[in-house]
């Protein structure tokens, strides 16, 4: 008798031990103020709470101000929400670029550590904030990095220098809606499949927007529809692209081009063989930036019966029949 109500109360005690450790184990809400008045003061304490492979949508609402953060939204995590309460005013930042020296690392750090915020879980949507990188231009400086699939950045500002935005690995699929991304050199690099659709894409300084490196065997890479292509005063020389890797895939449609892209419109990267292999495309682009009887040969002007093909759905069908909620 004794020995079975010792393991009815050690079986008692492990329920609340679980009970108490699921308290966030649900679809509700949780808010984080970087002032106090939420259950969290940042957003990695907030992620920290989030149970596994969540098979309902969880809401991470974070309330205005500024969260110095090196965030890393890990892999196990899948279908949170990171909405901020105002896009402008609900910053996330960090400062490192790849020049930073240590003991560990005498050379620099590198580029891909010099992130804001690391993206490895999938089905993750960030909304309304901005994530920069407001280092000094100093080297590379990653303010987003990726690598889950079926990403969605809704309405958010994605600030830096050279290499703001890092899509970093190859399958893996991303919406960018309705968001401004700006940099200098490269500033939207990588090997992923990406949809840009309705964004302000600005340039910083006279260099290079795109540096994709999608593979060989993948069909798309970078699409830029319906897009803003802007830049700073005096920025007079700027290319759409250029290949980091051979097959690099990027297509601008239906886009507004500002008159600071130069008349031939994409580089090679200084290696003749890639304009052989490179896919780079434009179709029905408007604005000074976008007349064609410049444009590099070995870039294609698609046609009206090519680019209706090209349709989101189809696209983001490649793994599967994601069509993105947004």
């Amino acid at each position: 008798m004794r020995r079975k109500l010792i393991l009815m109360l050690a079986l008692a005690a492990a329920t609340l031990c679980s009970s108490a450790a699921n308290k966030y184990d649900n679809p509700d809400t949780l808010v984080v103020a970087r002032d106090g008045t939420g259950e969290f003061r940042t957003i990695d304490e907030a992620i920290e709470v989030c149970r596994a492979f969540m098979e309902y949508h969880k809401v991470i609402y974070v309330k205005k101000g500024v969260y110095k953060e090196k965030l890393i939204v890990p892999q196990w995590l899948t279908n949170i929400e990171i909405l901020g309460e105002d896009r402008d005013n609900t910053v996330i930042t960090y400062d490192d670029h790849a020049n930073i020296k240590s003991a560990e690392r005498p050379k620099g750090i590198g580029t891909f550590r010099t992130y804001t915020v690391k993206v490895e879980g999938s089905d993750i949507t960030f909304r309304n904030i901005t994530i920069e990188n407001n280092s000094a231009r100093l080297g590379q400086a990653v303010a987003i990095h990726t690598e889950g699939d079926r990403l969605i950045f809704v309405n958010c500002r994605l600030l830096g220098h050279q290499d703001t935005v890092y899509t970093g690995i190859a399958g893996t699929r991303l919406l960018f809606k309705d968001c401004y991304i700006e940099g200098t050199t490269d500033f939207i690099f990588g090997p992923s499949t990406a949809w840009f659709e309705n964004c302000t894409i600005h340039s910083k300084s006279n260099s290079y927007i795109t540096a994709a490196s999608t593979p060989k065997d993948r069909p798309y890479g970078y699409i830029f529809n319906n897009c803003r292509l802007t830049a700073d005063a005096g920025i007079t020389k700027v290319y759409l692209g250029r290949p980091w890797r051979p097959y690099a895939y990027t297509l601008f449609m239906n886009c507004d081009m500002g008159t600071h892209i130069r008349p031939e419109g994409w580089h090679n990267w200084r290696k003749k063989e890639n304009e052989t292999t490179a896919r780079y495309m434009e179709y029905n682009n408007r604005g000074e930036g976008s007349k064609t009887d410049k444009r590099a040969g070995w870039s294609r002007q698609l046609t009206k019966k090519e680019a209706a093909k090209i349709t989101m759905s189809k696209v983001f069908g490649i793994n599967d029949s994601w069509e993105p909620e947004y």
